[in-house]
């Protein structure tokens, strides 16, 4: 089961992705975030901003978990660079490759968490979470590609 503290902080950390998603989807909502808080809290900017801000704090979740499994060598600190270097590299050249980026980036995250999970490194219900949460965070980020 996974403990209310890391699902509802989980749930509550998606907010950005579906406030860019509502406002691709509202002329309205994306207006008056326009107006009050400027072009970088909508559509595809925030999904891109923050798509690539929560990809590099994973890494450093990897990071930890690589550290309890020390004794695995290099193989755990090496998968756990991947996402932060995923972002450098890759997230750039326009809203439409960016997302594409993130989106490739938090599926291959998800194949990562895997093997953590599977080396027991991981929580017992570190899976079960990340599959929701990644799950909501593509959705919103490959929304973001066909409404942007």
């Amino acid at each position: 089961m996974i403990p209310r503290p890391a699902l509802w902080l989980g749930l509550a950390g998606l907010a950005p992705f579906i406030w860019g998603v509502a406002t691709l989807l509202s002329s309205g909502l994306s207006h008056i975030t326009l107006s009050t808080v400027g072009p970088r809290f909508t559509g595809p900017y925030v999904l891109i901003s923050y798509g690539t801000v929560i990809l590099c704090f994973m890494s450093g979740v990897l990071w930890g978990f690589a550290a309890r499994g020390a004794e695995h060598g290099w193989g755990g600190y090496a998968l756990s660079v991947i996402p932060a270097l995923w972002a450098f590299f890759f997230v750039g050249g326009g809203p439409v490759q960016a997302l594409a980026a993130l989106v490739s980036g938090f599926v291959f995250l998800l194949l990562i968490d895997h093997q953590f999970s599977r080396r027991g490194l991981t929580p017992q219900w570190w899976m079960a979470l990340r599959l929701i949460l990644t799950t909501a965070v593509v959705l919103c980020l490959a929304l973001g590609l066909l409404l942007g």
